[in-house]
């Protein structure tokens, strides 16, 4: 199981994919996802890049229907469990490398998508704030 931060840094990438999907980042973005899931093994990276082009011609479909928001919540999560799973199976030392170039991966991208102001999105008790490439974890509770 991942710690706290590593769930909230896959939803950041679920989101991150959510959010630029069908705009200017999306290019970008879709490259950039890809690689990171590839970790230099091109025949993973070109399923990455058809399993991104799939989800953002879902969404690009649906935009404005009545299951839209519906289909963004289920593609969101779908690709933050894809973040957690591959995070999850790589050993310690490459999953640091890997959390640090998905933080790097996922900060600019929802600068660019956002015009630069801060975005968050809440997992839990713990919200994920990005913009102006920062990021910031805040969780909720007692802290005990």
């Amino acid at each position: 199981m991942l710690a706290e931060g590593l769930t909230a840094l896959a939803a950041a990438g679920g989101t991150a994919v959510v959010q630029a999907a069908g705009t200017d980042a999306w290019a970008t973005l879709r490259d950039r996802v890809a690689g990171w899931f590839g970790r230099g093994d091109a025949a993973r990276e070109r399923d990455e890049l058809e399993r991104l082009e799939a989800t953002a011609g879902e969404l690009t479909a649906a935009e404005g229907g009545a299951d839209a928001e519906r289909l963004r919540a289920h593609q969101e999560q779908a690709w933050q469990a894809r973040f957690a799973m591959m995070l999850e199976s790589l050993r310690e030392q490459e999953r640091a490398r890997a959390a640090a170039e998905l933080r790097d991966l996922v900060g600019p991208a929802a600068a660019e998508e956002s015009g630069g102001t801060v975005t968050g999105t809440f997992h839990g008790p713990t919200v994920v704030q990005t913009g102006h490439h920062n990021r910031q974890d805040v969780r909720f509770g007692t802290g005990s």
